[in-house]
């Protein structure tokens, strides 16, 4: 099983820039798409290796949202959080499968001078609650851009970003309670070294120097361990600000 998990920064705007030929190439089983931007009837798809399409929108429209593409029918879908306050802006797609849980988000930026910061804690403690129920039923995958460096080693300049959304102290404590509820970063089970990142900012062609984030995540619950075979980032993939990134199952 391969699943990919990729920001593209607007599914209209990535399918300009070379997402059939990606598709084509990597081949996922399943694709987690974050950052839609778009409604179904808004976006011309044409993907006749996946029948089962999941979107999640905005009820702003050209805002976040998230689509689920997957070669595989799950038993079950469910959209959002169950939680008014955080299901306006189609941040989250739950997939129910034979043994485990598949979940992809968009977690709220906390926004230039961390004008969301308290909203995003409360996002963390309930998203953290919602994988934390499902469990008690089966395993759960989740992935997505978590729009936190959860480490020094996870950006370039961490000293100068130290109070910069993404880098805060209560962010980067939200993905601990992550971590400390048994669930695993798959990407720290291969590469324990500093200088991967997921996400580059637009400005002071910051790509091509490679000042970059590791913000985009799959996470698993302890249990699934054994069945992890790898886990990487696709760096050298263009079309959107983030580089997808790939978990593969035994």
């Amino acid at each position: 099983m391969k699943f990919i998990s990729w920001n593209v920064n607007g599914i209209r705007a990535v399918i300009k820039k070379g997402f059939y030929d990606f598709m084509n190439e990597y081949k996922p089983d399943i694709i987690c798409i974050q950052e839609t931007k778009a409604h179904k009837e808004q976006v011309e798809l044409s993907l006749p290796n996946y029948p089962y399409q999941f979107w999640n929108s905005a009820v702003k429209k050209g805002y976040s949202s998230t689509a689920i593409f997957s070669k595989i029918e799950p038993l079950n879908v469910k959209y959002d959080i169950g939680i008014e306050e955080h299901d306006q802006e189609g941040r989250v797609i739950t997939l129910e499968f034979d043994n485990y849980y598949l979940v992809t988000v968009y977690t709220p930026n906390s926004k230039r001078e961390l004008l969301r910061l308290e909203y995003r804690q409360v996002w963390d403690k309930e998203f953290l609650k919602f994988i934390k129920n499902l469990e008690q039923h089966k395993p759960v995958i989740f992935c997505g851009d978590l729009n936190v460096a959860y480490k020094e080693i996870d950006l370039k300049n961490p000293k100068t970003n130290r109070f910069n959304p993404g880098f805060t102290d209560e962010e980067r404590s939200g993905f601990s309670n992550i971590v400390n509820s048994d669930f695993i970063d798959t990407f720290r089970e291969f590469n324990k070294d500093g200088g991967h990142y997921t996400w580059w900012s637009y400005m002071f062609q910051a790509r091509a120097k490679d000042i970059g984030w590791r913000i985009d995540y799959f996470c698993i619950s302890k249990v699934l361990k054994e069945n992890l075979k790898d886990s990487y980032i696709l760096k050298d993939v263009l079309g959107s600000d983030h580089a997808p990134i790939v978990m593969e199952f035994k």
